[in-house]
């Protein structure tokens, strides 16, 4: 056997030894369907936007922060939350809500805020291949207690509070030093979904499954706007709207506190929302979202 072909089967005998690692991650800048994502420790997030249950076949291999992928998890995929975090999310169109763990990044789609597995989305009765209306929440206490002990997770700093910060106006950049562009994952087809078993990474602790425990609310289902931007100046908001035909200014909130907020909508349609955040991400407004209102 040549040098080559050693060093070859040694690289498949130590991959065929690997086993799931999980780890807290926050992890740097990437770009993913186009968009630049900045990953940041949150425990304070809520927001509402689209959502949609990622394929079956995509569930092979290892989430981001290292932790087995399974189609029968209860897990989801969000772009920029730290690794793990529990959110509570809520299916606005039908009111069900359920604790979910975030360990991989994504959904690659422009415009959705959450991907999750196909039995998250089965019991929260989100249809494949379609767009559902979201609401989503941090645990805080939950998400501290899933990122104790893992590797890259040190002890949070003492909060401080501090005045809020106004949104700016953003534009397009070239990517910062040090980003790089997430590789599409490759895709390989399942045989079976196998049930999701607790494992241990040795030496790392126990990752436990989350309940399927399912909670029902009052449905809730709004109307879809894209939001370009909130300004802390009206004139600053009015530069911006003037960029986008048939965009809105609405002021929010009251003294110090108060913002103005450029919109386009509503939408009654996902495909008509998906238009407006496309055209508005083309007039450089890389932090345009689609919101639930």
């Amino acid at each position: 056997m040549t040098r080559w072909g050693i060093l070859a089967a040694a690289l498949l005998a130590i991959a065929a030894c690997a086993q799931p690692e999980p780890r807290y991650l926050v992890g740097e800048p990437y770009r993913l369907g186009g968009v630049w994502s900045y990953p940041q420790e949150d425990f304070a997030l809520a927001e509402t936007g689209l959502a949609e249950v990622l394929a079956a076949p995509m569930f092979a291999g290892l989430t981001a922060n290292g932790e087995a992928l399974s189609a029968q998890g209860l897990t989801a995929a969000h772009r920029t939350l730290q690794l793990p975090a529990i959110i509570r999310v809520t299916n606005l169109e039908n009111g069900r809500s359920m604790l979910l763990r975030v360990n991989d990044r994504g959904p690659e789609k422009r415009g959705r805020i959450l991907g999750v597995s196909p039995r998250a989305g089965a019991l929260l009765g989100m249809a494949p291949g379609r767009a559902t209306q979201i609401a989503l929440s941090v645990e805080a206490e939950l998400s501290r207690a899933a990122a104790e002990g893992l590797p890259g997770h040190a002890q949070a700093p003492i909060a401080i509070a501090a005045a809020p910060r106004a949104a700016v106006l953003r534009e397009e950049l070239p990517p910062l030093p040090g980003t790089r562009e997430a590789p599409r994952r490759d895709i390989q087809p399942l045989t079976a979904a196998a049930p999701m078993a607790e494992f241990t990474a040795p030496g790392r602790g126990t990752i436990a499954p989350l309940p399927e425990s399912v909670t029902q609310t009052t449905p809730r289902p709004g109307q879809l706007l894209v939001e370009a931007g909130q300004f802390s100046r009206r004139d600053a908001a009015e530069a911006v709207a003037a960029r986008l035909p048939g965009a809105r200014i609405s002021q929010q909130g009251r003294g110090r506190n108060t913002s103005f907020r450029v919109a386009l909508g509503p939408f009654a349609e996902v495909q008509a929302a998906d238009f407006a955040l496309e055209r508005t991400l083309a007039a450089g407004l890389s932090g345009a979202r689609i919101i639930v209102e």
